[in-house]
């Protein structure tokens, strides 16, 4: 049985790789804010399996081997199942699209803030984890309270909440490769 520090030193890269789509995708919700709703629902979607394959992956090759395999393969089952319905059902309502955000941000930043707390006797800086989901949740709940808003503010506050995120993961998988490193020495 692997143990969480063998895990987390060993899979930093794809929490790197999470936060740059994460930033990337941020970016381009600021830079193009009169996309369509259809354009939206790509990015979103694109987004959304790239991180739900990586959790996935990650919840599968746990299977058996870790506690808590599950929570990472039910937070990539969420990210993959919003994803699915973004690309697969694109003329969805914007009130809907934007609940369906909501809802995702809420899950992620629950099973962020989840994982944040198993990493905490493991790690220096997993509270970046915990800050990224906490934030999350908040956006998730108001894009889920205030639908109605327009597209522009719409892309703008995903935008900012994906660049920051994004940042926040970089510096959470470095800290981890740094961690795996100190472990191996």
């Amino acid at each position: 049985m692997r143990t969480l520090n063998a895990l987390v030193s060993r899979y930093w890269w794809t929490i790197v790789l999470r936060g740059c789509v994460a930033a990337l995708f941020g970016l381009v919700a600021f830079l193009w804010p009169g996309a369509t709703v259809a354009g939206l629902v790509l990015l979103f979607g694109v987004y959304s399996l790239v991180d739900g394959i990586a959790g996935v992956i990650i919840g599968i090759k746990n299977f058996g081997e870790r506690d808590r395999w599950w929570a990472t393969l039910i937070g990539g089952i969420v990210s993959l199942g919003a994803g699915l319905v973004a690309l697969v059902l694109p003329g969805l309502t914007a009130v809907t699209l934007l609940t369906l955000i909501g809802l995702w941000a809420i899950a992620r930043g629950v099973m962020d803030i989840a994982a944040a707390i198993r990493l905490r006797h493991v790690i220096d800086g997993e509270w970046l984890l915990a800050l990224g989901g906490a934030m999350s949740i908040v956006v998730g709940l108001l894009v889920v309270i205030f639908p109605g808003a327009g597209a522009l503010a719409l892309a703008w506050w995903i935008g900012a909440y994906a660049m920051v995120l994004g940042v926040m993961l970089i510096a959470l998988g470095f800290r981890l490769r740094a961690f795996g490193k100190r472990v191996a020495a």
